[in-house]
Parts: structure tokens; sequence; C-alpha cells
């Protein structure tokens, strides 16, 4: 039976080519991206359906899970893997640092909006994180928006962690519901996706030559196989993956607790953002 796979982020990169390799496995695929060139054209490719939504824009990413529950009453896969490093610190409209609501915030929004029919659906969510959690982050539960402290490196190894935390959390709360959720770290790829970055990252991605670099098809590849393989049997939910293989988290991406408290402040925030855009 062809299943309804739905990726975001999906008009270049590691996501643009997890949506060629998905499109041989005959499932009906949805894509999500923020630029409306790149967007239609990888649509058009693989005579796929696609949606445009900027992550900056919290009320895109509503509009956005309103017009997937609409349209498709299933959804098998779920794979949050828009993203990207960002510069000096900025604040998008919605009041929240940039790189934080970008990578973290609004797939929590268009996720637990979905909640109902990805449930019905017993659908895997898919969460693209990053060795950036272990080597970057400096996570403070209390500064989540980085308004003490920011620096770019530290703010994307911020939300890669709070990716994993996001994963275990929503393992935890939906798993006996059917849902099978799994983070993953792709590799370093050649794409653009440090192309708003500053500083060290974007530094030492203009050193590094292209040979250092896996390409975007082996950087997708644990997404394909977490999206086709059986968990339970070939993986394991709630599971953080590299090359395949479930992968050491540091002691701050493993704590329940903190999970927790991630799950709650980022569902107040949505709340308020909730309360703010029905005035």
């Amino acid at each position: 039976m062809s299943r309804t796979i739905v990726i975001t982020g999906a008009s270049d990169g590691i996501g643009a080519a997890a949506a060629r390799i998905q499109a041989g496995f005959g499932d009906e695929l949805v894509l999500v991206g923020r630029s409306p060139e790149k967007t239609k054209a990888i649509a058009a490719e693989l005579g796929a359906d696609y949606f445009l939504a900027d992550f900056t824009d919290l009320s895109q990413v509503k509009t956005l899970a309103l017009a997937l529950e609409q349209k498709y009453p299933r959804i098998d896969v779920l794979a949050n893997n828009a993203g990207g490093v960002m510069g000096p610190h900025e604040v998008t409209v919605d009041g929240h640092e940039k790189t934080f609501q970008v990578n973290h915030l609004a797939p929590f929004l268009l996720t637990t909006a979905l909640m109902d029919t990805l449930v019905a659906s017993q659908a895997r969510i898919i969460n693209t994180s990053s060795a950036a959690h272990r080597l970057m982050a400096k996570f403070n539960i209390d500064d989540l928006d980085a308004e003490k402290r920011y620096s770019a490196n530290a703010a994307y190894g911020n939300a890669k962690l709070a990716n994993i935390l996001f994963t275990k959390e929503l393992q935890r709360r939906y798993g006996s519901l059917g849902i099978n959720a799994a983070a993953f770290h792709p590799g370093i790829v050649g794409s653009n996706f440090a192309s708003e970055a500053a500083g060290f990252i974007k530094f030492a991605y203009g050193l590094m030559s292209q040979s250092f670099m896996i390409s975007p098809v082996q950087g997708a590849d644990t997404l394909i196989w977490l999206a086709n393989s059986e968990p339970g049997v070939d993986w394991t939910a709630g599971e953080y993956y590299s090359k395949r293989k479930v992968t050491r988290v540091t002691k701050t991406a493993a704590d329940p607790t903190l999970a927790v408290q991630l799950w709650d402040r980022s569902a107040a925030m949505i709340a308020a953002f909730e309360t703010n855009d029905a005035v």
C-alpha cells in the first residue's frame, strides 16, 4: 500500500536527495520548502505535491499543518528535516531566536499540530539532528532564546540537542499510541545548509574541501533507512542514529527530566503564539 511521506526542507540538500530516493519506492510524496522556485522544481521533477513555509514565521507553520491535515487524512512518515546554521543573533517575528525557532520550535509546532493524524496513522517521525549537539552545545533550559548569551555555534548545537530531547520525549508520550520517533546525524554534507552561517562554521565550511564531505545522497541514507525499515525490528524508537547505528548522545541530551522541561516550555511558547495569533 502506498504511504504518504512528508519531508520538510525538501527543496535542497539531503531533503531533496531523500525525496528523489523515496520517489523510487512508489509512495505519495509531500514536499515542504521555503524557496518557491526550488521546491516547485523538485516537486515537478518527482510528480509530488508541495507546500511552501518559512519556519521563521510560526503562522506559516500553523497554516502548513492545517493544510496537510485537511488534504492528507493519513501521514505515514513525517521527516522534520528543515533547519540550518544561522549568523548573528536574530529574533524572528514571533520573538524567538532564529536558530532555535527554525531547527526546533517550528518542527515542534508542526508535529504537535499534526499529532491526531500521526497517531491515527501509526506514523514514523524522523528528526534531523547533528553531532553538533556534542561538539557545540551549551544548553541552558532557562535561556532557550539565547537572550543572555549567544554564539552561532552554540545556538546550532543547542538546537540539534533539542531535536534529540524532543525525539525522546515524543516517544515517551506517544510510543504506546503507535508513534515511532528517531533522530539521526546525516554526517558532514556538502550542501548550502550553512549559507546563512557566520563565524567558525562558515569559515570551516569555506576551507573544507568537498573531498572531506559526503554527498547529500549519502547524508540522506539514514533518513531513508529509518523511513523504510521496520521499527522494533531494524531500529529502536526514541534513539539517535548515525550511519544506521544507535549512537551515544551527551548526558544532557539523554536527560529525561530536561526532555520534559523542553517539551513543556516549547508547548508554552506555542500556546503564547496561538493566543497572540488569535487576537
